[in-house]
């Protein structure tokens, strides 16, 4: 029988050109405001702007003065309009002589302002790949929130418009701006603890919440339902459906802290370890399931077991699973992290703390400025930034999504292994699971009219 592998040239040939790696090459801004300081600021416009989204936007973007924030858009009316309020206001306070910010129920009407010249997507999970899709076709620079998405087929039409349109792309790992992150990342790359044998990462499997049952309800006034759902199926409406929540553990928009979280600790390993990391590999393990009778049926504690081609293990749990021993050779027991371990010794780095058995290594990742209570403090607020440096081509692409498919993979292979109940192996040559259709179709996601791509 003919196999139906999920094959990368075949997704391509249904798109017009073909994907390509991250691109490193400065790029010339889209913007043509005529707006008088639109030479030296970019102008940025934010997709989604609930608690994470308003946060960000808050602490990475308004303080900038490297950019300004002109565009919002969200599905609830008071978020659109009282985000671009408050950032009129913050513009008007520091006597700053900025466009006027405006907002937006229809994200596309901001794609199509010739002003914009960068978006910053922070939708639920279910949105962050076709947003960003439509962003880059209209030539707009990308910061997108993590995780990356549901659709493998989709990543591809993503890599596809980067390169086509000849955008700029910058996930939201955030941990990437920590020094020593950068250290211990350096570390293991320049070989100090050896060839890397084996990794174990772990991360939150959920929020101390419980599933509620939905009782449908009629749409507010101000929400609209049908755009928040958008490739999505259109599910009965009630308020516990679309809170930060819901989205997170319903598979209808999203896999759970699988990737939710597990974005953070996983692009740690990958960005250490991309050219071991990015190759076939076997995945096995168990997990549990929401309880049934709510509307929560994602895994929120798992336990995997991943093992390369060439000779890679990685070892990927949820915390509850890892505070069962896994942990025992760190001082400090950190909620999410990643150690790997080499034939000289181990390197172990989490948001709060860096460690290692070799004592002049285990020194250096320490040497950084401490709270009170022994965590490392890192610039939080320093994302932003990175961002319009890698717009404007004062950088390289520092978060690019190449490296974001292959963590967003290892996700996806643990919650299909999962859900199929046997082991599985992933060829990213191939672009699916070997020997697997069923398996596969997990990773491909049918959008729902018109919210296509």
């Amino acid at each position: 029988m003919k196999s139906k592998h999920l094959k990368r040239r075949d997704f391509l040939k249904k798109t017009a050109t073909g994907a390509s790696a991250t691109i490193l090459a400065p790029t010339i801004l889209t913007s043509c405001s005529n707006w008088k300081g639109a030479n030296s600021r970019i102008q940025i416009g934010h997709i989604g702007v609930g608690s994470r989204g308003s946060s960000e936007l808050k602490n990475y973007f308004l303080p900038l003065e490297s950019s300004f924030q002109t565009a919002i858009s969200d599905v609830w009316k008071d978020r659109r309009e009282n985000g671009a309020k408050y950032i009129n206001a913050y513009y008007k306070k520091k006597g700053t002589k900025a466009p006027e910010c405006i907002s937006y129920l229809d994200f596309e009407e901001i794609l199509q302002r010739k002003d914009i010249d960068a978006v910053h997507i922070t939708t639920p999970d279910h949105w962050h790949v076709p947003a960003a899709i439509k962003a880059a076709r209209a030539g707009k620079h990308i910061m997108l929130a993590k995780p990356l998405g549901l659709s493998y087929p989709n990543y591809l039409k993503l890599e596809e418009e980067l390169k086509k349109n000849q955008v700029r792309f910058h996930y939201g790992t955030q941990q990437r701006t920590m020094p020593h992150m950068q250290l211990g990342v350096k570390m293991i790359r320049e070989g100090l603890i050896g060839e890397i044998e084996r990794v174990d990462v772990w991360a939150p499997g959920k929020n101390p919440v419980e599933s509620p049952v939905c009782n449908e309800v009629p749409v507010p006034a101000d929400f609209d339902y049908d755009r928040w759902s958008g490739p999505a199926p259109l599910n009965p409406f009630c308020p516990d459906r679309v809170t930060n929540n819901s989205s997170w553990f319903q598979y209808d928009y999203s896999i759970g802290f699988l990737a939710g979280w597990g974005a953070h600790p996983l692009d740690i390993m990958v960005w250490a370890l991309k050219d071991k990391v990015d190759g076939e590999y076997s995945c096995m393990g168990v997990g549990t399931f929401w309880p049934k009778g709510g509307i929560y049926n994602n895994i929120y504690s798992w336990d995997l077991k991943y093992k390369y081609k060439n000779g890679l293990e990685l070892h990927f749990v949820s915390t509850d699973v890892a505070s069962q021993g896994m942990l025992d050779h760190r001082e400090r027991k950190s909620g999410n992290g990643t150690t790997f371990y080499g034939t000289k010794g181990w390197i172990s780095l989490s948001r709060s703390s860096a460690q290692s058995n070799i004592p002049e290594i285990n020194k250096q990742l320490n040497d950084f400025p401490k709270n009170e209570n022994g965590s490392i403090l890192s610039e939080e607020n320093t994302m932003g930034q990175m961002f319009v440096d890698v717009v404007t081509g004062k950088s390289e692409e520092t978060c690019p999504l190449n490296e974001a498919i292959i963590s967003d993979t290892i996700s996806h292979m643990g919650d299909i292994a999962i859900r199929m109940n046997h082991p599985i192996t992933w060829d990213p040559k191939q672009g699916g699971v070997v020997n697997d259709a069923e398996a596969n179709r997990l990773y491909v996601r049918i959008m729902r009219d018109p919210y296509t791509v």
